[in-house]
């Protein structure tokens, strides 16, 4: 029996895509090919602005276009309230051919941050550009915490 690939499904394209993306305290990819992802969250509250957080974790996981092969370059910058970036981070990622019979290739990104500075209140969002195309990753709301430190409703 001949492997065939089946089409995407209505109203999407073979384009590659973000298949996942969150932010997390720590993330690490286990021997058996599966991820353990560990206090996943959306929002962040600080004491004053700017505000730091110490440590936070970027998992981000592309999955491409069976076309798409070899060394692939990317960016990722955090997008402040004003749409500018605060950081940025290029790197690359090794993307092999599959068969048709295999699941498409991806790439897993675990991107430790380390000391990211918020400099102000609002909404801040991952955005990943590769090849000229920009994909949506996750968003924090980073918000002043109240007087007894806890995060506001």
């Amino acid at each position: 029996m001949e492997a065939r690939e089946l089409g995407p499904p209505a109203g999407y394209d073979r384009l590659m895509h973000v298949q996942q993306a969150l932010v997390c305290d720590d993330a690490r990819m286990r021997p058996d090919g599966k991820m353990d992802v560990e206090g996943v969250f959306n929002d962040l509250a600080a004491p004053g602005f700017p505000a730091r957080q110490d440590r936070m974790v970027l998992v981000t996981t592309i999955e491409w276009d069976r076309g798409d092969e070899g060394r692939i370059a990317f960016r990722v910058d955090l997008l402040g309230p004003d749409g500018k970036p605060s950081i940025t981070v290029d790197g690359h990622t090794d993307v092999d051919p599959r068969p048709a019979d295999r699941p498409p290739p991806r790439t897993r990104l675990i991107l430790p941050l380390e000391g990211v500075v918020f400099p102000r209140p609002g909404r801040y969002a991952f955005e990943i550009r590769i090849r000229g195309r920009k994909l949506r990753g996750p968003s924090l709301f980073v918000m002043e915490a109240t007087p007894d430190g806890g995060v506001p409703l």
